[in-house]
Formats: structure tokens, sequence, C-alpha cells
């Protein structure tokens, strides 16, 4: 009896240390997405900084060009030529990143996901094992009870074994 309570304790210890890995997966599993976050905030400032620049440096191309001489149009039509096709491999650029960061996003949420299940899992288990451990309380201390009975009932015995 006492080895079935031992294995069942065991059994326990073993599910709670379960438990305790699920609960450090869940923990990995959330830095993991504090730093895909943090990345992808990087990521949009970083977008953002480089689509201005690019911005103020064309128009201020533009200006100082436009300053310079109305002459210059036609020159200035020969300049622009050229950029515009950068401008559109860019935004195709840009399109890009918005795509990478869409799917890091969609990820990041599966993951959230994940864990949330995990988590709702490890709580299911917890409780589980908890009912469990109250179980063999109960049946332990009945055990005993009735071990100590038998002793009464086995020791009374002797003694009105010996008056015989």
């Amino acid at each position: 009896m006492e080895a079935n309570f031992s294995e069942m304790r065991n059994e326990l210890q073993s599910r709670d240390a379960s438990w305790r890995r699920i609960q450090l997966e869940c923990q990995q599993l959330h830095t993991e997405l504090l730093k895909i976050r943090q990345y992808m905030d990087m990521q949009n400032i970083q977008t953002k900084h480089q689509s201005s620049y690019v911005q103020l440096e064309n128009k201020n191309t533009e200006l100082s060009l436009l300053a310079q001489s109305q002459e210059c149009q036609e020159e200035l039509n020969k300049i622009r030529n050229p950029v515009y096709p950068e401008e559109q491999c860019h935004c195709s650029e840009q399109e890009r990143m918005k795509t990478e960061i869409s799917d890091l996003t969609e990820e990041l949420h599966q993951k959230e996901i994940t864990i949330a299940t995990i988590m709702e899992k490890a709580r299911l288990l917890e409780r589980q094992l908890k009912m469990e451990l109250e179980i063999k309380d109960k049946l332990l201390a009945k055990q005993q009870l009735l071990d100590f009975q038998y002793n009464i009932k086995e020791s009374e015995s002797t003694h009105l074994k010996e008056k015989v």
C-alpha cells in the first residue's frame, strides 16, 4: 500500500515538473514575443526615418535646382527621369517591408495564441494535480486510520486469546 502511495507521489511530482517546464516554455515564448515586437518597432521607426530623409533630400534637390534657374528645366527633367525608377524601387521595397511586418505580426499573434493555450492547459493540469493530491491524501489518512483500527483489533484478539 505504501508503495502505491509512493508511486502516486512520484507521478504527481513528475506532473508538477512537467507543469513547471510548460511554465518555463511560456516565459521563453513571451520573451521571444517581446523581442519580435521590439524588432518590429525598430523597423517601423527606421522605415519612417529613411522615408522622411529621402523625401527631404529629394525636395532640397528640387528646390535648389529651381532656385538656380528656370532655364534649367530640361536639365531638371533629365535629373527627374532617373529618380522616378528609384522612387518606384523604394516604394516596392517599402511594400516588401510592410508585407514582412505583417507576416511577423501574424506570427506574433499565433505565438500569443499558443502561449494562451499552453497557459490554459497548465492551469487545468495544476487543478487536476491538486485534486488528485487531495484525493490521495484523503486515501492515505483513511488507510492510516484503518491500519490503526486493525492494530487495535489485533491486540484485542491477542488479549482475548491469552485470556482463553
